[in-house]
């Protein structure tokens, strides 16, 4: 078990419950005796009350600083009438300091965390890249392509279908685009290629018998960059064996149809999908 707990779990415990939180401090407030921190995770924020009593670490609190790491052990209380945070989480409770300590400090950060990034130039992002990913938006970006491909997996799985990896070092094809080549340490002067897609290994799977293949997969492509096309990407890759065309729509129909209201209830999506006719 972990010592500490996140603070999305946090609102799962109850008033008088003592806690050890771990996160990033995200802003600090002096209310002339009062210290409130918000602490900082990738699950969210809560408050931290650090009242003067609380000795040492009311004096950590004091020094803490934007983005120092601290490690907090406290207990959960509900907070007082008319003070609830609804545009939080955790905004009906707060955890009361008794122990705070700091695991790592931190210099000023070059950029505001919680601007979102519209305010902060891409080069500036880019350069400190591991401050720019603790934005919440980035995060949240991440986690939904976690969801994303969690839901592709199970769903393909309850249609039958396997999941296979596919060799990154293949021979190079004559395909649409420029490979990226690989040189070969063991053979001087012959290189290996970096797939644009695994359209010979999966057609190789068919005729092996494996009828309804997957994959999660990279893609290389060296071409010049445009606005939907960038040298490595990842594409839902599928295959099936002894099937129509219309098997194949109704497959990533499907798919998609259970996807969007499942990962993203806010949006929509034509259920079903406009049919054509062939030809028009």
């Amino acid at each position: 078990m972990y010592k500490s707990i996140n603070c999305g779990e946090l609102r799962l415990a109850h008033a008088g419950q003592k806690v050890t939180l771990a996160g990033w401090l995200h802003k600090r407030r002096d209310h002339g005796g009062l210290i409130f921190v918000d602490l900082r995770d990738r699950s969210g924020l809560v408050q931290i009350r650090v009242d003067p009593s609380a000795g040492a670490a009311y004096h950590t609190a004091d020094d803490a600083r934007a983005e120092y790491v601290l490690q907090i052990t406290g207990m959960v209380h509900a907070r007082p009438d008319g003070l609830a945070n609804p545009n939080m989480a955790t905004g009906e409770i707060e955890v009361e300091a008794e122990q705070i300590k700091i695991l790592n400090t931190s210099k000023v950060p070059p950029f505001p965390i919680d601007d979102d990034g519209y305010k902060t130039t891409e080069t500036l992002r880019l350069k400190y890249r591991y401050l720019d990913l603790r934005r919440q938006r980035l995060q949240r970006n991440l986690v939904l392509r976690h969801k994303v491909i969690k839901f592709i997996r199970d769903y393909m799985d309850l249609q039958g279908f396997i999941e296979i990896e596919t060799p990154i070092l293949i021979k190079s094809t004559p395909e649409g685009a420029r490979d990226y080549v690989v040189p070969c340490r063991v053979q001087p002067g012959k290189f290996y290629a970096l797939p644009q897609s695994p359209q010979q290994l999966k057609q190789l799977l068919m005729v092996a018998g494996y009828e309804r293949y997957f994959q999660i997969a990279r893609c290389f492509r060296d071409e010049d960059l445009r606005g939907d096309r960038q040298p490595e990407f990842t594409q839902l890759d599928l295959e099936m064996s002894f099937v129509e065309r219309d098997d194949v729509l109704d497959t990533v129909e499907g798919l998609i149809t259970a996807l969007i209201p499942a990962v993203t209830p806010h949006k929509r999506t034509l259920m079903p999908f406009p049919d054509w006719p062939t030809g028009t």
